[in-house]
């Protein structure tokens, strides 16, 4: 089973420059994960909406053009699982409105899975969207631990919009302190993998650096490879044996993040 999640800023215009297409028709994942999708199903095409391939969920933003979450399943995979059920909130989380959480409930081969899509809040805005982005990232962790506990296998993927350690970001000393990479962010990381929850890509790859997934367009940080890692997956560490496979997919273009592929047995 294939995984992919994408921050595409704006789905519409990834779409009109061809790229989700691309990163379809090359990559073929059995599930995409998509955040910050920036608009509603009514003003989606039918590429969107209606792929022959497909079955395309949304959790939009109340907002026009702004935040937005979404899980695409393959038909083919969908035709094997049992009990599906997509969802859009988690239990007090703030910022219900923002679209920011699609997830994917199901069971295959008797074993429940809980697929989760999440743009975590930026948190920049002021005092208020800070305070609730520690809030948020409080609630999503409690109810993984409150899955985990009643059985289920949970996969999360998004924009976490926090880069973890010194070697997550190009510039550590510049941006300590800053939002993003603020201890109080980096600290909800530390409380996850001491609970037993998996970055992924970095437990496969520790160490390793010079390795991101956002960059800044402006300054033209992609080309310089001066960027930040706030794209992840999180899984449970009793299921890391189960990972074949995970990459960043840095020749991806059409957004200011890249794709994150995940392959599980």
């Amino acid at each position: 089973m294939k995984i992919i999640t994408w921050n595409v800023n704006g789905i519409r215009a990834v779409e009109r420059k061809g790229e989700i297409q691309k990163l379809v028709e090359d990559q073929k994942p059995d599930i995409l994960m998509i955040q910050e999708i920036k608009g509603t199903t009514d003003q989606f095409s039918k590429f969107l909406t209606e792929h022959p391939n497909y079955h395309q969920h949304y959790s939009s933003a109340e907002k026009k053009g702004y935040a937005g979450t979404a899980i695409w399943i393959t038909r083919k995979l969908e035709n094997k699982l049992e009990n599906i059920e997509f969802k859009t909130t988690i239990p007090k989380a703030p910022n219900a409105d923002e679209g920011r959480i699609a997830q994917l409930s199901f069971i295959k081969d008797g074993q429940q899975w809980d697929l989760f899509s999440i743009y975590f809040p930026n948190g920049g805005k002021s005092e208020q969207a800070w305070e609730e982005k520690l809030v948020f990232f409080d609630r999503v962790h409690d109810h993984m631990n409150t899955l985990r506990t009643e059985g289920s296998n949970v996969l999360v993927g998004g924009d976490m919009n926090v880069a973890h350690t010194e070697i997550d970001i190009a510039r550590p000393k510049d941006n300590d302190g800053k939002i993003g990479f603020h201890p109080k962010e980096r600290a909800w990381m530390d409380r996850l993998i001491a609970d037993g929850w998996a970055d992924i890509w970095r437990a496969k790859n520790p160490g390793v650096v010079d390795v991101y997934s956002w960059w800044h367009m402006i300054t033209r940080g992609r080309e310089r490879n001066v960027g930040w890692r706030i794209d992840y997956f999180l899984i449970d560490t009793s299921n890391m044996s189960n990972v074949k496979k995970v990459d960043y997919l840095n020749d991806q273009m059409g957004s200011d993040h890249c794709p994150l592929s995940v392959t599980l047995k």
